[in-house]
């Protein structure tokens, strides 16, 4: 499992927006940057910049999985059928962790990530403790028993600050299917994510 570097919400101010939705963000009230040069006004941003951005942003919002991760899923992409920019999104999705976040299982990625490392996940009845397994359509995942009393996972199905997408279907309180990859405009992103700046900053 990777381990956070850095504070998550850093990630927000760098970034002046609110990328997972969050109402404690501190975006909400600080939309300029983090430090004591956080305020001045900023130049315009390169092309190469500007790829980099969109890279951080959405490698962040993913619970700021390695760089390693990343690129792999990136090649994986750039292999396959179709536009590589959806099939990344469609990759990213499919990891067992952003699953248990999507199905209001956890608050936040970074609790998906931790209850499913803790072994609190099962993938089709079997325990599974991988962040990064990827799902596959008509999979079944599951909250172990300790986990259903859980107060992390009572609070994150209580939230009403985002919904479970079409392509994870609830089976009760305690179990979801995943019925189908997404594409990108069926992803709930609560800001704008650009997949195809992401293709341009590795295809350089």
């Amino acid at each position: 499992m990777s381990k956070r570097s850095s504070a998550k919400f850093k990630l927000d101010r760098r970034m002046g927006e609110n990328i997972w939705g969050r109402p404690k963000s501190p975006v909400n009230k600080r939309e300029y940057g983090p430090g004591q040069h956080g305020q001045r006004r900023k130049g315009k941003m390169s092309d190469f910049g500007i790829q980099l951005r969109a890279k951080q942003k959405l490698k962040g919002y993913y619970g700021d999985v390695t760089e390693k991760q990343f690129k792999k899923a990136y090649e994986e992409a750039s292999r396959m059928k179709g536009d590589t920019s959806q099939n990344l999104i469609g990759l990213l999705e499919q990891r067992l962790d952003m699953i248990v976040y999507r199905a209001k299982f956890a608050p936040t990625i970074f609790a998906a990530r931790q209850i499913v490392s803790h072994g609190h996940i099962r993938v089709n009845g079997v325990k599974c403790n991988i962040a990064s397994r990827r799902v596959k359509p008509g999979e079944v995942i599951s909250l172990g028993s300790k986990a259903k009393e859980m107060a992390l996972v009572m609070e994150a199905q209580s939230l009403a600050e985002r919904d479970i997408p079409d392509y994870v279907t609830p089976d009760g309180n305690a179990a979801v299917t995943f019925t189908r990859v997404p594409t990108l405009d069926e992803v709930p992103y609560p800001v704008k994510m650009e997949p195809n700046l992401v293709v341009e900053f590795y295809s350089r």
